[in-house]
C-alpha cells in the first residue's frame, strides 16, 4: 500500500476529536484516531493489536509489529489532544489549514504530527529486511491520567530494547525531564463570628501555616537538588489555587490549596510527596483544624536515560545535535520501565502546545521521517 502523503495523514487525525481530560465533560475516546491508524499499519504488513484501558472500552491502546524478536524499535505516540477554547482559533481546530510551510490543527504538533512522520519511515521496509522489529504504539489519555502507558506497563508489552517517543521537541534529542506531583491539602475547621476568635476554628489561619512549611520544603529541595541540565535547574512547588472562606466577618470553617511539584531525575516520587506531607502535619500538630491530603493525579516520576545510551547517541548522529533535558512530562518513564532506552525525539515545538492555533512544519515532518528511517535502519536492518 502506498500511504497518503504527510499531510493528509494529519489531516485524518485530527480530524478526529480525542480530548482527554481528568474532567468529565471534556473527556472523549480515542477510538477513531486508533482505529484509523490500526488500518494504516494492517495496509502496510503490520501485526496489529488494539488493547481497551481496563475499565474503559472508549479508549485504547495500539500495539502494531512489523517484524519478529524481542529486540526491536518502538515508535510511539499519544492519540489524545487537550481540551480547547475554539472562540480563540483562528480556523477550526479539527479542520486541518495548510498554509505555507505550516500545518494548523488541535494536536497537529502534541503529537499527531508524530504518527505521520512515523508511519512514512516504517513504510520504507519490509518485514524479511529486518533483524528486529519495528513497533508502532499509540496510546491514550497521556494528556490526563497516563493510564495508557500505565496499562502497557502493566501489560508488560510492548518488548523492546530501544523507544523514540515523538513529542515535539523541534527534532532535538530530549534523554531528560521532571517528574510531577498534584497534590490538595483540605482543612476543616469551625465557622463563628469574627468578633471573638474562640467561637470558631480558622482554617485559613491553619492554612497559612501549612503554606509556610511547603515554602520551607521547597528553599530546602533547591538547596539538596540542582541539575544544570535544565533551564530552570532545581526542584520547584507551585501554590497553585486556594479557596476558602465566606466573608470577613465570619471564622473560616473550610480551605483548600492546590499545588504542584517538578521533581529532578535525582529525586524520588514518593518520598518528596511523603516529606511535603510530613512538613505540614507538623507545622498543623496541636491545630484544631481537621487535616486531609488528595492526590490530584497519579504522580509521573522522572525521566533521564543515559547519554552514552546507544539510542542517545544515534539520535544525536543523526540530528547532529547534543541530547537536553526539558521541564514537561512525558510517557518516557513508563518505557524506560519497561526496560527500554528512550529517547523524546519529534517535530514541532511545544511552544504551541496547548494552546490555540497549535501547528506543525511540513520541513520539519519531513526531516522527521528521515530520522526515524535512519533509527530504524540501524537498530532494525543493521543490527544483529
Amino acid at each position: 500500500m502506498t500511504l497518503p502523503d504527510a499531510t493528509t495523514l494529519v489531516r485524518e487525525l485530527v480530524a478526529r476529536p480525542s480530548v482527554s481530560s481528568p474532567d468529565p465533560r471534556f473527556d472523549q475516546p480515542n477510538r477513531e484516531v486508533i482505529d484509523r491508524l490500526a488500518e494504516w499499519c494492517e495496509h502496510l504488513g503490520f501485526r496489529v493489536e488494539v488493547a481497551s484501558l481496563p475499565g474503559d472500552s472508549a479508549k485504547a491502546n495500539l500495539i502494531a509489529t512489523l517484524g519478529d524478536g524481542p529486540a526491536g524499535l518502538v515508535l510511539s505516540g499519544h492519540t489524545d489532544t487537550v481540551p480547547y477554547d475554539e472562540a480563540k482559533w483562528a480556523t477550526d481546530p479539527f479542520d486541518l489549514v495548510a498554509r505555507d510551510d505550516q500545518l494548523f490543527g488541535l494536536g497537529s504538533a502534541d503529537m499527531k504530527g508524530f504518527f505521520a512522520a512515523a508511519l512514512h519511515a516504517a513504510s520504507r521496509f519490509r518485514a524479511d529486511q529486518l533483524r528486529n522489529p519495528i513497533v508502532i504504539v499509540a496510546t491514550a489519555d497521556e494528556e490526563s491520567t497516563m493510564n495508557g502507558a500505565r496499562a502497557l506497563v502493566e501489560a508488560k508489552r510492548p518488548t523492546a530494547k530501544h523507544c523514540i517517543i515523538g513529542e515535539p521537541t523541534g527534532l532535538v534529542p530530549v534523554r531528560m525531564h521532571k517528574g510531577i506531583l498534584m497534590e490538595a491539602i483540605h482543612l476543616e475547621g469551625r465557622s463563628g463570628h469574627s468578633s471573638n476568635p474562640a467561637l470558631g476554628v480558622s482554617a485559613l489561619d491553619a492554612m497559612h501555616d501549612a503554606m509556610s512549611a511547603i515554602l520551607e520544603v521547597r528553599a530546602a529541595l533547591a538547596e539538596a537538588h540542582r541539575d544544570d541540565a535544565f533551564a530552570v535547574p532545581v526542584p520547584t512547588i507551585n501554590l497553585g489555587r486556594i479557596e476558602g472562606g465566606d466573608s470577613p466577618n465570619r471564622i473560616c470553617a473550610s480551605c483548600s490549596l492546590t499545588y504542584d511539584v517538578r521533581l529532578l531525575p535525582s529525586m524520588a516520587l514518593e518520598a518528596t510527596r511523603e516529606r511535603i506531607r510530613a512538613a505540614i502535619r507538623e507545622r498543623l500538630r496541636g491545630s484544631k483544624a481537621e487535616l486531609t491530603f488528595e492526590s490530584l493525579v497519579q504522580g509521573v516520576p522522572s525521566f533521564e536515560t543515559a547519554a552514552d545510551a546507544e539510542i542517545v547517541r544515534i539520535a544525536e548522529s543523526l540530528s547532529g545535535g547534543g541530547a537536553e533535558a526539558v521541564l514537561f512530562c512525558t510517557e518516557g518513564p513508563f518505557f524506560n520501565a519497561m526496560g527500554m532506552d528512550t529517547i523524546i525525539w519529534g517535530a514541532g515545538s511545544i511552544d504551541v502546545a496547548h494552546q490555540p492555533n497549535e501547528h506543525t512544519s511540513r520541513r520539519e515532518l519531513e526531516r522527521a521521517t528521515e530520522f526515524y528511517a535512519g533509527a530504524i535502519h540501524h537498530f532494525c536492518v543493521e543490527a544483529g
